[in-house]
């Protein structure tokens, strides 16, 4: 008992360690990169704790963490099925509009309540139907679903936009956008705060995902149909159903994202916008080892860093483009650390053979030397 103790403590203490030390890695060598542009690293990061935490601006931190939690989770969903949706921009922004666009009409014509309700479920509608032709292609004929869903994300990106221009934009502004929700029709705050209740929404969805991949049969034929799905036929997993099914769970969530961050955050939608929320948390997704719950304190922590690093920026004066590079040299780390680690974990040298035969060769010569002497 106290061996498989010992044993579960040394897993869980290897996947703390593989999945902090490619920030920590990235954070030095953008540190190195700050200095070769002349800039100061301290300053620097001092800059993204003072306007990501302190001041109360942790607020605004956890306002932003909302969406990408969410998403995060929709891409979990997905990824515990060995599947690929990289079509959360469409997805979302096709979502975003309709809600943007339908928001303020429907706030006088009903009301406050059941305009949330409304419009949250169409959001999740409009997610999960963007999904459904790549799915149907996948399950169907084993197409590709990296491609299909990226390019039904083109195309929905692409539709926004014409939305927004012929369909839903405010003829009180040149600019092409949606008219912008009344600050009184946005969501509620949590009492004594300036964050808005979709950020507890944000954090039901974890829990609720945690419990549901994690502990009940959905989870279990989840798990095995992203092993294998040969074998999940096997046992009775209607492979094609599972694949549409996860497919539109995880449109479905970043139709509700998109709800929560219009109704909360920003209230419009503006032609040629499009946060790319997807990209930026995927290695936090990877890191968290595709955990619902462990994914918070990673996108805890990218939020903090992008609303601080987006002011530490513009006062050290680089572009904001910067945090992408940190984001890169996460996920680049993250993957050396996870190969040196799946080396290590099966006993095998980190070390390519040319490299240890090098290394070899002088400890051969000096061994010869010392017999010979």
């Amino acid at each position: 008992m106290q061996a498989t103790e010992r044993s579960r403590a040394r897993r869980s203490t290897s996947v703390v360690i593989r999945a902090i030390i490619p920030v920590i890695l990235a954070l030095v060598t953008a540190a190195f990169i700050l200095l070769a542009l002349g800039k100061d690293p301290l300053a620097f990061y001092g800059d993204v704790v003072q306007n990501g935490v302190l001041d109360g601006n942790w607020q605004h931190s956890l306002v932003m963490m909302t969406p990408l939690l969410i998403i995060a989770v929709a891409l979990i969903v997905v990824f515990r099925g060995q599947l690929w949706n990289l079509g959360y921009d469409g997805q979302y922004l096709l979502a975003a509009v309709f809600v943007a666009g339908l928001g303020p009409t429907m706030m006088k014509q009903i009301g406050p309540g059941l305009t949330y309700l409304a419009l949250t479920l169409l959001a999740m509608a409009i997610g999960a139907v963007w999904t459904l032709l790549p799915a149907w292609l996948k399950a169907q004929f084993g197409t590709n679903e990296i491609i299909t869903t990226l390019v039904m994300s083109s195309i929905g990106v692409g539709l926004t936009g014409l939305l927004i221009e012929y369909v839903f934009q405010d003829p009180n502004q040149r600019t092409p956008q949606t008219r912008t929700l009344d600050t009184g029709d946005m969501l509620p705050f949590i009492p004594g705060t300036r964050i808005h209740i979709g950020f507890i929404v944000a954090l039901v969805v974890a829990v609720v995902f945690q419990f549901i991949l994690n502990r009940t049969s959905f989870g279990l034929r989840l798990d095995i149909f992203g092993t294998s799905p040969k074998a999940a036929r096997h046992v009775g997993i209607n492979s094609k159903w599972m694949t549409i099914v996860l497919f539109l769970i995880s449109g479905a969530l970043i139709g509700l994202a998109a709800s929560m961050d219009i109704l909360g955050q920003w209230g419009y939608v503006r032609n040629n916008w499009n946060p790319g929320y997807g990209a930026t948390i995927m290695p936090f997704v990877f890191l968290a080892r595709l955990s619902p719950v462990g994914s918070i304190p990673f996108i805890a922590f990218y939020s903090i860093f992008a609303t601080g690093g987006t002011v530490a920026s513009i006062d050290a004066g680089l572009s904001t483009d910067f945090l992408m590079v940190i984001v890169a040299l996460i996920l680049v780390f993250m993957t050396i650390t996870e190969y040196v680690g799946t080396k290590l974990d099966l006993g095998q040298s980190y070390l390519p053979d040319e490299l240890k035969e090098a290394f070899r060769r002088p400890a051969l010569v000096l061994t010869r030397r010392k017999v010979h002497a």
